[in-house]
């Protein structure tokens, strides 16, 4: 998991170097580091839990279908952000809705449909990888309707900071 999360932060980075000459080189790191999030984001979770358990064949499977119950097999239920796994899927967004800002931030007058967009992106994101934890029996991953709701949460607070640090952090200057 950290030899993928570094690796994606080599290539990353070097999005980032080839990006700087031309737009500046906040904007381009921070189009660096939006790609480096949402690897990681995959790396965390489309990689088996408890290492590689082997061949789990799909019908052998623990879960055959996607959670619809709101809550999951968490025991804290229907509580946002209770803590444990849920308080992490949906920090885990957060530093996604802040950069997809960032980026986004180049063009203010954009900002009004970006911001909505980048929500539905991460939203759809997020079901992504919840429908291939689902279809890759061999990942040993649930997929629950509660995850995709925290990490949507998630991506709402980061898209809510994002816009508090823009006029900050203004990554499109040079």
């Amino acid at each position: 998991m950290l030899l993928g999360v570094v690796l994606a932060g080599a290539a990353s980075a070097l999005v980032a170097l080839a990006l700087r000459g031309r737009t500046g080189r906040g904007w381009a790191w921070s189009v660096g580091l939006l790609l480096w999030s949402l690897a990681c984001l995959a790396v965390i979770t489309l990689i088996p839990a408890d290492g590689a358990p082997g061949i789990v064949y799909a019908d052998e499977q623990y879960y055959q279908g996607c959670s619809f119950d709101y809550g999951g097999p968490s025991p804290d239920g229907f509580w946002i952000f209770s803590g444990g796994q849920r308080l992490l899927n949906a920090v885990v967004f957060v530093p996604s809705g802040v950069l997809w800002v960032l980026v986004a931030g180049r063009w203010p007058r954009a900002l009004t449909w970006s911001v909505p967009l980048g929500l539905v992106l991460l939203a759809a994101y997020s079901a992504g990888i919840e429908a291939t934890q689902l279809v890759l029996a061999r990942l040993d991953r649930a997929c629950d309707v509660t995850d995709v709701v925290d990490n949507v949460a998630g991506a709402a607070i980061g898209l809510g900071a994002g816009l508090l640090l823009l006029p900050l952090v203004r990554p499109w200057r040079r």
